[in-house]
């Protein structure tokens, strides 16, 4: 945490507080509980929980005694021992309840958390662990590039980038219009779409510049195949077959280019069926049998050992403000992807092509 400055020479511990280590997030995760429902249980709003948890604003002693009967220990157990400097630290997005621990990015004089999800998507431990309440230490803080987006690969991706970059890559799974947010907000330093066709090749960009503006950079990762996922013996040999027959959907959520797609096959019908988020999830859902089909990737139809109907080819993108570009983890990137092996490498995924890997264009 940031150090509270006083003019004040006599301070007392709820005046300097904010210079302790604070541990209400962790306790409040441990517990299980959201910003809003702590909020609730100590009288204050969710917006003061997050302003405190990451040392904007200094609680009150009402509030802080409010918060320690809500966890059942003392104040200087929450806000520290005072025995030395806190770290700063934000975090980059709001933890969900349960969540086992975080990673630490280096940012400036301070450092960013991500809390652990998509283990299937990131190979690395947390950095920190999280044990009734308590923060431990597990590794340190490294230098690192944080990616959000929905490729099924991308683990494959984050390994490759970590081999010629040293560098690691955390991904977090998200659309690509939730990536964007996450860019615009500057949680994150790359966000993955893939809502460019052969038949709409600008869309990436014109998305890019709708959403951000100008100063932001499209690097090419991959392209790859989209279409219907179904049982392998539905006997469904065309799209317009599939369409027909299908009762129910594995949908994406609203904002996902899988959506858009599917809401643009159906015309003005509205899809029956459940929400998944991810491709592979998707799949999941039909070989499961609770869905008829699905839209996503041919990679994840050939994992799961489904049927599959190509629709169109995808583009996808990693977008990243023109700020980045100096960036040494930035530059070992690009040089990764305009590589002759990256061509020899992702390339060999089914339903992946590094034809137009590395190809930068700007919004």
């Amino acid at each position: 945490m940031g150090k509270f400055v006083c003019n004040d020479k006599k301070l007392s511990l709820f005046d300097n507080i904010m210079a302790f280590a604070n541990h209400i997030a962790a306790r409040r995760l441990e517990s299980g509980l959201s910003q809003v429902e702590l909020a609730g249980r100590a009288g204050i709003s969710r917006a003061a929980v997050s302003a405190i948890e990451t040392g904007t604003v200094v609680p009150s002693v009402r509030v802080a005694l409010a918060l320690a009967r809500e966890f059942d220990c003392a104040v200087e157990e929450l806000f520290g021992d005072g025995g030395g400097e806190g770290t700063a630290f934000r975090w980059a997005v709001e933890p969900r309840a349960g969540c086992p621990g975080f990673w630490e990015v280096p940012e400036g004089s301070g450092t960013v958390r991500y809390p652990v999800e998509a283990p299937w998507m990131n190979p690395f431990p947390p950095d920190v662990c999280l044990t009734r309440g308590v923060e431990t230490r597990c590794a340190p803080a490294v230098p690192t590039l944080v990616l959000a987006c929905c490729d099924p690969a991308a683990r494959f991706f984050a390994a490759e980038y970590g081999r010629a970059s040293g560098v690691r890559m955390l991904v977090l799974q998200r659309n690509g219009r939730e990536a964007l947010r996450l860019l615009k907000e500057g949680a994150i330093h790359l966000g993955g779409i893939h809502v460019a066709t052969d038949q709409d090749p600008e869309a990436n960009r014109r998305l890019v510049h709708e959403t951000l503006g100008k100063g932001w950079g499209l690097l090419r990762v991959v392209d790859w195949t989209s279409g219907i996922v179904l049982p392998g013996d539905s006997g469904r040999r065309t799209v317009s077959s599939a369409v027909r027959s299908a009762r129910q959907w594995a949908l994406r959520e609203k904002g996902a280019a899988a959506r858009e797609c599917l809401d643009g096959l159906l015309c003005d019908r509205k899809p029956r069926g459940r929400v998944v988020r991810g491709h592979r999830e998707v799949a999941d859902a039909v070989r499961a049998g609770w869905a008829d089909a699905g839209i996503t990737l041919e990679l994840c139809a050939f994992e799961a050992g489904l049927g599959f109907l190509p629709l169109r080819t995808e583009g996808f993108d990693v977008v990243f403000s023109e700020r980045m570009l100096g960036d040494p983890r930035m530059k070992a990137l690009v040089k990764m992807l305009q590589s002759r092996a990256r061509r020899r490498s992702e390339g060999m995924i089914t339903g992946y092509s590094t034809t137009n890997s590395g190809a930068l264009v700007w919004s």
